[in-house]
């Protein structure tokens, strides 16, 4: 059966990409938050997203206009996923926020209902049983910048239906997305497994003193011709969840070093309220940073 009605729980900055761009690609998607005051922001954040898809998309007002109406808001759980074909939970990443939102989502939804998470760094497998249906549950993974960056990672766990998973992989197609099929649980999947080396090397540079980051970026775009670096990479993701995620790999074994990394992007960038992109400014000033200046490869 296609799934048609879907309900994202938390309308923060990738929920809310993630149903705008089930939206636009014309399903009927419900926004759960746990508050009105939480309703509100989703409802502020969605907006912005109307600009960027007739500019990126090149989306027409009736087309917007059309993808608005499929949006829906809710603060009532049992209300927000009566019908609903797939539920997406974009909660915190913090494990007790999740087993108390599957608790009370089993008690809820309807027995048919799929449940992805969309957790960036734990595995499905963490959260089957309490969800009270394993075999309707896995992992689905977006990237920020949905609309640009066109990829989904799709991560069952040992009891995820094979039905399931495939059903969860033509909806990702549906919505215009590529799904990227894992054929075992990972921590942090594919995409993030590669980055966690990449920016965790870079900031290791940083902090240590090897190089200030705009010669770190300029080094790495000159030797690949890459259009950003991985500084400017941490800016699109958001510092504070670069922060969140040096913070929990520096409890592996042999990473210790990296409390040193999350220290350092709490005090010099977010205690300034630099978090990235979304504020204007991270490790560069936006809307126009330094790495999309002509001459700043060459260092001029």
């Amino acid at each position: 059966m296609a799934i048609e009605k879907i309900v994202i729980a938390g309308g923060g900055t990738m929920g809310s990409q993630i149903a705008f761009q089930i939206a636009f690609s014309g399903l009927y998607v419900t926004v759960y938050d746990v508050s009105p005051a939480a309703s509100a922001a989703a409802k502020r954040r969605v907006a912005t997203w109307d600009q960027t898809y007739m500019r990126e998309r090149k989306a027409t007002p009736a087309v917007i206009k059309t993808t608005n109406d499929h949006l829906r808001y809710a603060t009532d759980l049992e209300t927000a996923v009566e019908g609903a074909d797939l539920v997406i939970e974009t909660t915190p990443e913090v494990v007790g926020v999740k087993n108390e939102f599957y608790a009370l989502l089993a008690k809820v939804a309807p027995s048919d209902t799929i449940f992805a998470t969309s957790t960036s760094t734990m595995v499905p497998s963490q959260f089957a049983a309490i969800t009270g249906r394993p075999g309707k549950f896995l992992a689905l993974h977006f990237t920020n910048h949905v609309w640009a960056n066109h990829l989904a990672e799709v991560m069952g766990h040992p009891g995820t239906d094979p039905a399931v998973y495939q059903e969860v992989v033509a909806f990702v197609r549906r919505i215009g997305l590529i799904p990227i099929q894992l054929k075992k649980e990972h921590p942090a999947y594919i995409l993030n497994a590669m980055l966690d080396s990449f920016l965790s090397t870079a900031l290791m540079l940083w902090v240590e003193g090897v190089a200030d980051f705009e010669t770190i970026d300029r080094t790495w775009m000159m030797a690949t011709d890459a259009v950003r670096g991985p500084f400017a990479v941490l800016d699109e993701i958001g510092l504070n969840t670069a922060y969140k995620l040096m913070l929990a790999a520096s409890a592996e074994p042999g990473r210790e070093g990296l409390v040193m990394v999350a220290h350092r992007i709490k005090v010099d960038l977010i205690d300034n309220h630099r978090l990235g992109q979304e504020t204007g400014a991270g490790f560069y000033q936006y809307p126009n940073p330094a790495y999309q200046r002509k001459g700043f490869v060459q260092g001029e």
